[in-house]
């Protein structure tokens, strides 16, 4: 296979504050993800996403960032991260790094520059603005936290703005230092090394430059979040970001270039298909993967996932590769919105599209959103707009390892409680089970990585009825079907004439199928995958 690696292979993401802790803390840190890369070779995983690990006050655990050529003490030291980064590489796998380079934390120098007069150097890396005639704020902008994003600051007399949180004052990306001066970020970490970024809130990153009021959201229903009583018309996605975007691109393509291995951007992008597909770029290459959330909140249904794949993938623009996700640290886990037997299904699901798919810490356990009691909130999110189910702490837990003490995750209990089935659903004691969906998941990453089919084929939908989505994978003389049944009964198949011999690669029930004469009969919350 010639394809770059992020084509053909699978991203995991760690959040680093729950992976494994090492220094008794109760939070995961960097040598704790170094510990555990044997578990990762062997679940079959080819590169990791590891969530913010800068020094940071913890605002938003890690998003408001402090300085970006740093490691937290929490997490380790930069050799720590070097240390790690040689681990990685030796076991061949990749790490890519999250990039924030929408706003920083307020305690950044150069925030604390900036906001210390009218006249300071730094006044336009950041977003400022006299009052509204009135005395309020600029503009009618609304933070995704809830609330105006604008901050009043006392001591210079105007309003600065916040996308998130105050302590999360937006860069300026307008300003040409800025730009410079975040580069310099990017290379430094190419020159230690990383293999790519994640670039959070990608979409975000550029304002309309006059600053008008965003216009009224007619579908808004206060259980959606205050964020969404306007629409983001002026304040995200605005064209000039993907001159932005086109930037970091051609940083990481040098890096290529110079013989150091490709290097990936992935760009968190929440936006409609048509526009999403703007961010692979035109005549300027953008992101080579704009994160594709649809399957997160897409009706569990056959027909409508098959629709929303095939509009996908014919969105796509020349030469632009799929990408999915099941979920994030930003999410409802899969194994909550679905339940346990078709979490199974989507496993099998997300593993066998064309596209890369990525991976979420946890997933492959079957973990739910754990319930956190009101005295271990953590999330701003959840705290600022209580009640409405927007906190993130659920999906943010501690990965359970063995059945020790606090999981073997530490040796003190851990920053945010474990899953109440934890004795049970932990790795060490699903690795043995030969049902268990952590072996699934090592069964369907090991097929992924022998069937180039499945890593870097064609793809087209099969004619299926009911609950069942079935569609090809083909390669070269490889050709396979992978057929999901997302119903709760038995449901049938009728296989094309070119797979009339055939023979199962894998069920999500374990058991051998069954087949009357070229119908495939699949039963509650089964999925095959077959090699004609």
């Amino acid at each position: 296979m010639t394809a770059p690696w992020w084509q053909a292979g699978v991203i995991y993401q760690i959040y680093p504050r729950s992976f494994q802790d090492t220094d008794d803390d109760g939070i995961g840190d960097l040598k704790g993800i170094a510990q555990r890369l044997d578990y990762l070779v062997g679940l079959g995983i080819d590169a990791i996403w590891i969530s913010p690990v800068y020094p940071s006050p913890m605002a938003d655990f890690g998003y408001d960032v402090a300085d970006y050529c740093g490691i937290d003490p929490r997490f380790g030291t930069l050799a720590d991260f070097d240390d790690l980064l040689g681990q990685v590489h030796a076991r061949g796998l990749k790490l890519v790094l999250d990039f924030v380079p929408n706003h920083s934390s307020d305690q950044h120098p150069w925030f604390v520059e900036s906001r210390s007069s009218l006249r300071n150097p730094k006044r336009d890396w950041y977003l400022w603005r006299d009052p509204a005639p009135d005395g309020g704020p600029p503009n009618n902008w609304i933070s995704d936290f809830g609330g105006s994003a604008w901050e009043w600051d006392e001591a210079t007399g105007q309003y600065y703005y916040h996308a998130f949180l105050k302590q999360q004052p937006d860069l300026n990306w307008r300003n040409p230092a800025v730009q410079t001066a975040m580069h310099q970020v990017m290379r430094f970490w190419f020159d230690r090394g990383v293999d790519g970024f994640r670039i959070d809130v990608l979409w975000h990153m550029i304002k309309a430059a006059d600053f008008p009021d965003n216009p009224p959201n007619p579908a808004y229903r206060p259980a959606m979040g205050d964020m969404h009583r306007v629409l983001q018309l002026h304040s995200a996605d605005q064209p000039e970001i993907h001159a932005i975007a086109a930037e970091m691109r051609a940083i990481a393509d040098g890096y290529g270039a110079r013989g150091q291995g490709e290097r990936l951007l992935i760009g968190e992008i929440y936006l409609p298909l048509d526009r999403l597909m703007d961010y692979y770029g035109g005549a300027q290459a953008g992101v080579q993967l704009p994160f594709n959330f649809q399957l997160i909140d897409a009706p569990w249904q056959a027909r409508s996932l098959a629709a929303l794949i095939a509009a996908y993938d014919a969105a796509l623009p020349p030469g632009g590769w799929p990408n999915w996700v099941l979920g994030n640290h930003d999410r409802s886990r899969i194994a909550s919105k679905r339940g346990e037997a078709q979490a199974r299904i989507a496993a099998m699901l997300l593993l066998t599209l064309r596209g890369t798919p990525t991976l979420y810490y946890g997933d492959e356990l079957g973990l739910s959103d754990v319930p956190i009691p009101p005295a271990q909130l953590q999330d701003p999110r959840e705290l600022r707009e209580p009640g409405l189910g927007l906190g993130r702490d659920p999906v943010r837990t501690p990965m359970p390892w063995d059945a020790s003490a606090h999981a073997g995750f530490s040796t003190v209990s851990p920053w945010l409680p474990l899953n109440g089935d934890w004795p049970m659903r932990n790795v060490a004691g699903m690795a043995g089970e030969p049902a268990s969906i952590l072996t699934l998941y090592r069964q369907l990453l090991a097929i992924r990585r022998a069937y180039p089919a499945l890593a870097i084929g064609d793809f087209s939908l099969l004619d299926s009825e009911g609950d069942v989505l079935a569609y090809e994978r083909r390669y070269a003389a490889q050709r396979l079907i992978v057929a999901l049944n997302l119903g709760t009964s038995t449901q049938r198949l009728e296989l094309p004439i070119w797979a009339s011999e055939h023979r199962l690669i894998l069920s999500t029930r374990g058991e051998a199928h069954l087949v009357e004469s070229n119908v495939l009969l699949l039963r509650a919350d089964e999925g095959v995958i077959l090699a004609t």
